[in-house]
């Protein structure tokens, strides 16, 4: 006696096959868009460790001044909340951009990235006429270990926003030339994260170098 083959709606009464079946063909591999974040995650790890490493030697040497002055002496707080005043007003204006991205309006985006410029540049300003003064005060990085892990940790950084300055003229310049490519969209995506994570180090450095350093 022949079995009789069961209909396709007797033999998969919960339709699991069609369900599998549409599971495989979502998945493979992510977005490009994912990809390139994570990986520029990745690198952004890598830098917080080696601030990390700088962090820790000015804890291990903030009170190495070899008789010459200390935080308390050196600091002007009114300067450094200046500073993180607008690195922090550059977050936002920053996020800005981004926004003006995802809309697709490149009047937004140009401002929003020239102010979170001007603003980088402020910054960076007042760093250079801060490190001036130190010097010129006989406060320079070869004065005391102290001093020496002052420049290096915060100089570092100020490096770090000045190549930020440079990327996002960068980019400005890339939209002005070829518009919002899936690309130039990518790069914009990594600066944004690379400019917030700036600022997440400054709120740190801050709170330790002066903050802290300035009671000392």
């Amino acid at each position: 006696m022949t079995a009789v083959p069961l209909a396709p709606a007797q033999a998969d009464p919960h339709h699991l096959a069609g369900a599998q079946r549409a599971a495989r063909s979502e998945s493979g591999p992510a977005p490009k868009r994912i990809v390139v974040g994570y990986g520029f995650w990745i690198f952004l790890l890598s830098d917080i460790v080696m601030f990390s490493a700088f962090f820790a030697s000015f804890a291990v040497l903030v009170s190495e001044t070899a008789g010459g002055p200390t935080g308390a002496d050196l600091f002007d707080l009114r300067t450094a909340c200046i500073e993180t005043a607008c690195l922090l007003a550059s977050s936002f204006t920053c996020g800005l951009a981004s926004i003006a991205v995802s809309v697709r309006h490149k009047s937004w985006f140009y401002i929003a990235m020239a102010v979170t410029c001007l603003f980088g540049l402020a910054f960076l300003t007042l760093e250079l006429k801060e490190f001036i003064s130190l010097v010129a005060r006989g406060a320079g990085p070869s004065r005391s270990a102290f001093l020496s892990a002052f420049f290096t940790l915060v100089g570092c950084h100020g490096l770090h926003v000045s190549a930020g300055i440079l990327w996002l003229l960068t980019m400005m310049a890339q939209v002005y030339a070829k518009g919002f490519r899936a690309d130039i969209e990518r790069r914009i995506l990594c600066f944004a994260l690379f400019w917030h994570a700036l600022d997440i180090i400054w709120v740190a450095l801050f709170t330790v170098v002066y903050l802290m350093g300035a009671g000392r």
